[in-house]
């Protein structure tokens, strides 16, 4: 579409990215600025640079021209943290979409890598996967289709537990100071220069050494989580958001600041591989199993990961599209899936006869007609089992888990569990990792007779032993659907309620969090506060010393619009 050239604004930016860079027509921006599930707003224009000195140059005159900047990657976020909320805002808004600055450089041959702003998961497992060494997340652990740098902004991933959530201490970041100049800060500890323009040519260029850097004594993942989530007698949370010893610059920073790279560990890939599926109809036995393996093992399984039968249910009927494509195409074939789908909701949208987010009902359809997709066993245990973990282990731990398995659950009347083979195993992982688009696709198939959407991201006491029973009768009667599942280990728990038509959505939520607070909750654990969440001092204080003048993404947390924070 034809961009606004009398707006000087949308000139001079359109001269440093090219005119089919910058979106200004409502149609063509609607899919950055809404949320996936939750959140949208206006927004002057949407900018998609192609290089990191493209980003940059796009940042000072944005600065100039004294515009609300949100930074976006993947916008696979959950509480609405990289779109606009709402038309409140005190100055234009503008988003800058950096999915199409996707360069990856390896480090001492894999050892570590530098993510630029646009690089998602699917491609750091794609470059890693031959050096065998793994990333600090996988696909779905979060969302799928998250960004990296998206990933370590939000505080994401930990479930697995051997590697923590995604953290770093080193990145390449640009900043508003108080007074209202840009900076650029290299953290990477690596040397590309003194001015902005050569440190982006030499990180772009790759003008440095790529082997044997020096030693560096700030972390680049959070070494330290596999120990912390062993403590199952502390009544705080293994992980959330505003935990002060993970808020570090680009790592929690929530959009606060614009990302342009970060420097993280890899980690090298088992040899051998195994998944255990449990079922029970007591989840008192799972918390005992957990206290064993947390206390008892010499080293951790790669993962823990319940899922009740209803969130079960919902990934079997509402992502079994997703499932399908990832199995047959793999997982880098969802970002051309997802933007053909916005581009085919785009064009429909214009015909009054056409219904909203008409490709995921046809989508819906078409997934109906393909055959049984989850393996046998599994579905067997969904018939029998209310409460379903899987574990995943590796090497050494493979025995140790089997060993405890066959122990544990000698007397079949605590539960059951079988060893998946390599089809089933996938087919779990899968069919667990796909299971966060549920809530999203319900509410569209389902949108006549469902209220709102309340999706909770809870990180629990690790002491805490009534995980499945927080929730009053009288919360869960104004519920139409509940779906539950959770990082097992660390105890973070994803509720997705919706709620019946005429609850009132803030009523019920605050009631929720008021049992959540008495219970040693904090939420929330992995997916930013977004504008669903109020930010707790010290996150609050974080994000206004990492950006004063409150134009990198205001309102974050339920804070100020305003600029300077009045």
């Amino acid at each position: 579409m034809p961009i606004q050239v009398q707006n000087p604004f949308i000139r001079e930016i359109a001269s440093i990215v090219g005119p089919r860079q910058v979106l200004t027509n409502d149609r063509d921006t609607k899919f950055y600025r809404t949320g996936t599930r939750v959140g949208g707003g206006a927004a002057t224009a949407v900018i998609l640079p192609n290089t990191l000195m493209q980003l940059w140059k796009t940042l000072e005159v944005c600065v100039a021209h004294d515009k609300i900047i949100i930074m976006q990657a993947a916008n696979t976020g959950i509480t609405g943290g990289s779109t606009p909320n709402g038309d409140n805002y005190d100055r234009d808004l503008v988003i800058i979409n950096t999915l199409k600055i996707d360069r990856l450089i390896l480090l001492d041959n894999g050892i570590q890598v530098i993510a630029f702003a646009g690089c998602t998961l699917y491609q750091l497992e794609k470059e890693l996967d031959p050096l065998n060494r793994g990333p600090h997340s996988v696909i779905g652990s979060s969302c799928i289709g998250a960004s990296i740098i998206g990933g370590v902004c939000n505080n994401s991933g930990g479930n697995l537990v051997n590697r923590g959530p995604a953290y770093t201490e080193l990145s390449l970041y640009a900043q508003l100071t108080n007074d209202n100049r840009l900076e650029l800060v290299n953290h990477l500890e690596i040397d590309l220069g003194e001015t902005p323009e050569e440190i982006i040519a030499n990180l772009q260029d790759v003008n440095f050494a790529t082997r044997n850097l020096p030693v560096s004594t700030k972390l680049a993942s959070d070494s330290k989580y596999k120990n912390r989530v062993r403590n199952i007698e502390s009544d705080t949370p293994s992980r959330f958001n505003a935990d002060k010893r993970r808020l570090y610059e680009s790592s929690g920073c929530a959009g606060k600041l614009a990302v342009f790279a970060v420097r993280l560990d890899t980690f090298e890939k088992s040899k051998k591989e195994r998944v255990f599926y449990i079922g029970t109809n007591n989840p008192d036995q799972l918390t005992m199993l957990r206290k064993k393996i947390l206390s008892n093992f010499s080293r951790l399984p790669d993962m823990g990961e319940y899922m009740h039968r209803s969130y079960f249910d919902a990934s079997d009927k509402y992502c079994k599209d997703t499932f399908l494509f990832i199995k047959y195409f793999g997982t880098s074939f969802l970002p051309k899936l997802f933007n053909l789908k916005a581009k085919i909701d785009g064009l429909l949208c214009r015909l009054p006869f056409i219904p909203d987010n008409v490709s995921d009902k046809i989508l819906q359809a078409c997934a109906k007609l393909w055959p049984n997709h989850v393996p046998k066993r599994l579905r067997d245990y969904r018939d029998r089992f209310e409460h379903h973990l899987m574990i995943v282990a590796s090497d050494s731990v493979i025995e140790e888990t089997e060993t405890l398995l066959k122990t544990h659950f000698k007397d079949p009347a605590f539960g059951e569990y079988f060893k998946c083979n390599i089809s089933e195993g996938e087919a779990a992982k899968l069919h667990r990792f796909v299971a966060g688009g549920a809530l999203a696709r319900y509410k569209i198939m389902n949108a006549d007779q469902s209220g709102g959407l309340l999706p909770l991201d809870i990180a629990l006491p690790r002491n805490c032993d009534n995980w499945h029973d927080i929730l009053p009768k009288e919360i869960l009667d104004q519920l139409i659907a509940s779906f539950r599942l959770s990082h097992f280990f660390c105890m973070v728990v994803h509720w997705d309620f919706v709620l019946k038509k005429g609850v009132n959505e803030i009523e019920i939520k605050n009631r929720i969090l008021k049992i959540l607070d008495e219970h040693g909750a904090k939420y929330p654990a992995e997916h930013n506060v977004g504008h669903l969440y109020e930010a707790e001092v010290d996150l609050a204080n974080f994000y206004r010393e990492l950006d004063p003048t409150n134009s990198f993404n205001p309102g974050i947390g339920k804070t100020s619009m305003k600029k300077h924070y009045i």
